[in-house]
Parts: structure tokens; C-alpha cells; sequence
């Protein structure tokens, strides 16, 4: 396995049961209640179709998959079956990352929010290794298993976050659906809040969420405190206008 990266870019070449959620114009971020079964059979399906194609009709699909594509992202079959392609990731991540400075030291800060990524994986690589690229793109310090790898698809007027077991294979997915990122996009996030591995936490990288969430905190109560300020003031010189107390 091989990749190269380049920070400007944002393009990187790397050669069973999830959580489902489900968004709705009404509704924020909740878990479907029933989404269990659902997330199961599909995770299932996809385990036996990449088990049963054969590889012609890999081939076929490839080629269908290729002549979708509107752009030069395109899939390319090698004669021993295994195919290469590319798949985009949009990074939503709410916590700060730790990174490695150029001196070997580390520092704290926040990816901006709806950053996309472009990986060069083959059908061989795992949702593990696709994660491990990522952190390894931005010299993130922190431990993959904070993070977690999602796939958002989009059905009728609902879209559904579902995440996706590490040994599962991103490419194959991003076959399966085409080159449509509305029917099928990829998500990195931190695991869940039940589910983070606090020991996999430096000291030094709690400190710093630590510190960052203090700032935050700061922040939110001085715009806080601006806001209702603004709004006295006003009421104050409506109360003056209109000849009340002042």
C-alpha cells in the first residue's frame, strides 16, 4: 500500500452492525429507531455482492461507473481484479486535532467544517487504512481510533448517516452507487460520545481540548453579554424617546 499527499491539494493516493441516523428538513441529528435491521441487511448485501461478482462483472460495472463520471475521477480495473479509483471525504469534525509541528512539537487547533478530500485508493483498502490516510494527509497526532468513517446516502427526502465497520472497503461501496456523491458520500467524524476511547487521550491532548473548549466558553459569553447590551441600550433610548424613565 502506497500514497502520496499534498496539503494544498487536498488529493491523497493510498494504493457489523453500524449506527444509522437519518436527517429530514424538520429534524436535526437523530438515531432511527428501527434502523438497525435496515443498516444490517445492507451491510450484508454488500459483503455478499463483493463476494459473488465475478470479475467480469466488475469489469462491467467499472465501465458503467466510468462512463457516469463527469469528471476525470475514473476507476481503472488491473489485470489481477483489483480496480483503483478515488472517493471523497468531507470532514466534519466539532473537536479540536492535535498536529505535529515542524519542530516536533504539537499543537491544538479546528479543521474547518465541510473540507473535502480527495483519496487514490484501490478495492483492497479498508475503512481503517482509508481513516489512518487521513490523519496521516494532515500529520495528525491523534489516535484513529477517535475517528470514525460514514456513509451519508440519500433516499426518497431523507438522508441517512450510517457508519461504516472498519473492515469494510470504500471503493466497492463507491461502485456499487456510482459516482453520484448525492446517492453515496463518505463522512470522517469523531467516533460518538458513548463510544470515544478516552485512554487513547495524551495528557497534553486533553489539556489542549481542555483549553480550546475554556476559549470557546469565553467567546460565548462575551457575544452573549454584547448581544443583550445592545439590545438595553435600545430599549433605553426608546424609553428616552418616548418621554418614559430612563
Amino acid at each position: 500500500m502506497t500514497w502520496t499527499s499534498t496539503m494544498s491539494s487536498g488529493y491523497s493516493s493510498l494504493e457489523e452492525d453500524s449506527e444509522e441516523y437519518f436527517f429530514t428538513a424538520r429534524t436535526s441529528f437523530f438515531k432511527k429507531p428501527s434502523g438497525k435491521p435496515t443498516q444490517c441487511k445492507d451491510v450484508a448485501q454488500e459483503r455478499e455482492l463483493r463476494t459473488h461478482l465475478s470479475r467480469e462483472e466488475i469489469r462491467q460495472k467499472v465501465e458503467l461507473y466510468n462512463n457516469s463520471s463527469k469528471d476525470h475521477l475514473k476507476m481503472t480495473l488491473n489485470p489481477s481484479g483489483v480496480y483503483t479509483g478515488f472517493i471523497k471525504v468531507q470532514l466534519e469534525l466539532r473537536r479540536p486535532i492535535t498536529v505535529r509541528g515542524g519542530g516536533g512539537g504539537e499543537e491544538a487547533f479546528y479543521l474547518p467544517q465541510g473540507a473535502t478530500n480527495t483519496l487514490h485508493i484501490s478495492s483492497n483498502n479498508t475503512i481503517r487504512q482509508v481513516i489512518q490516510a487521513l490523519l496521516t494527509k494532515f500529520t495528525v497526532a491523534d489516535n484513529p481510533a477517535k475517528y470514525a468513517l460514514y456513509k451519508r446516502c440519500r433516499r426518497e427526502e431523507q438522508v441517512y448517516m450510517c457508519k461504516l465497520s472498519e473492515g469494510e472497503h470504500p471503493l466497492f461501496l463507491r461502485l456499487l452507487a456510482g459516482p453520484n456523491t448525492d446517492t453515496l458520500g463518505f463522512v470522517l467524524r469523531e467516533q460518538q460520545t458513548g463510544e470515544v476511547m478516552w485512554e487513547a487521550f495524551s495528557s497534553p491532548e486533553l489539556s489542549n481540548i481542555l483549553r480550546m473548549l475554556e476559549k470557546e466558553e469565553t467567546e460565548r459569553v462575551c457575544s452573549v453579554t454584547r448581544r443583550y447590551d445592545n439590545y438595553r441600550l435600545k430599549l433605553q433610548e426608546a424609553m428616552s424617546a418616548a418621554g418614559g424613565p430612563g
